[in-house]
């Protein structure tokens, strides 16, 4: 990995761009940033009530309260990844830390046991040649990162170029399916493993002052889980204990500000536990947080679809 930043990085007075902050962990990690001192671009389809209140209550121009600003962005279009960085500055002045956050977790609507063409469930057109999940969970990640490498690299009149005295932070946020590839959600496994891989690989430009890091979070209590069934099929949520976004926002915190997270750092965060994952040999997630007892029920749907007649058989189109 790249040798540590020799300037201490603090978010106060910062500005951040965090896509997906209209909700859950996102949501929290925007709200630690602004109680921190450090101005947050919302960068959502729609912000939830809860959200809401948070950037209302960081809406007013004042000499030393940070501010929040809300951008409405589709994330699978790179037009508008563009305008929340032209935003930024507009707003800021300049962006010194993202957060491409955004993702969703396997709907039936984008998921590899519902084929495009083959089950009245998908979205995704079988003429398209993309998964709305990886362009999401994966693509969105990687393009966001261009942009903000491009934008520190080469700033605009008047903008400090990064370097290790001008530090910039990139925060992903990957997943312990990464490393537990779940038979229910292969789409999304994948893009994690992506994102976890592509962090690693970014490790090394931390010399430029650039530190690219990831958080890896278990069975997180988000509306990600909380509002979709055909997620909590796997879950008990009297018996499996979860994690809380407070508790991943603030790991992502200690990404950004701790000197010993260097370039390529992969946090991962149960319930009451966040430990570093190994590039190699690692143990893998375990304990609180990080297991549902209803997993087999999630199997078992698995192959009552795979069952069914004519699986993945792209049907007729009507005329």
């Amino acid at each position: 990995m790249a040798a540590v930043s020799p300037v201490p990085f603090s978010v106060t007075g910062k500005t951040a761009i965090v896509t997906g902050a209209g909700s859950g962990i996102n949501l929290s990690f925007a709200e630690l940033l602004l109680s921190r001192g450090c101005n947050v671009v919302f960068a959502d389809l729609a912000l939830r009530p809860e959200a809401q209140k948070v950037v209302d209550t960081y809406s007013y121009k004042t000499d030393r309260k940070p501010r929040a600003v809300f951008v409405k962005t589709n994330v699978v279009e790179w037009p508008q990844l563009q305008r929340m960085f032209k935003v930024a500055d507009e707003e800021f002045g300049s962006v010194d830390i993202v957060c491409p956050g955004a993702g969703i977790y396997e709907p039936h609507w984008s998921n590899f046991w519902h084929p495009p063409g083959a089950s009245t469930a998908s979205k995704d057109a079988p003429d398209s040649g993309r998964y709305a999940m990886l362009d999401i969970c994966l693509t969105h990640p990687i393009r966001t990162t261009q942009l903000a490498i491009a934008a520190w690299l080469s700033p605009n009149p008047g903008q400090q170029k990064v370097s290790p005295t001008n530090p910039k932070r990139i925060v992903h946020v990957s997943s312990i399916a990464a490393q537990m590839s779940p038979l229910i959600a292969p789409l999304y496994g994948a893009s994690k493993h992506g994102v976890s891989g592509f962090v690693r690989s970014l490790g090394e430009i931390d010399v430029l002052g650039i530190r690219v890091n990831g958080i890896a979070p278990g069975i997180i209590k988000t509306p990600l889980w909380t509002e979709h069934p055909e997620k909590l099929l796997v879950l008990d949520q009297q018996q499996d204990e979860w994690a809380t976004a407070e508790e991943v926002a603030q790991a992502m915190l200690r990404l950004l500000e701790d000197d010993t997270m260097v370039g390529g750092t992969i946090l991962e965060v149960g319930h009451n536990q966040t430990r570093l994952v190994q590039a190699l040999n690692d143990p893998g997630p375990s304990g609180s947080g990080h297991t549902v007892s209803g997993m087999m029920n999630g199997y078992k749907e698995v192959f009552e679809w795979l069952g069914q007649e004519g699986w993945g058989k792209i049907r007729p189109s009507k005329l």
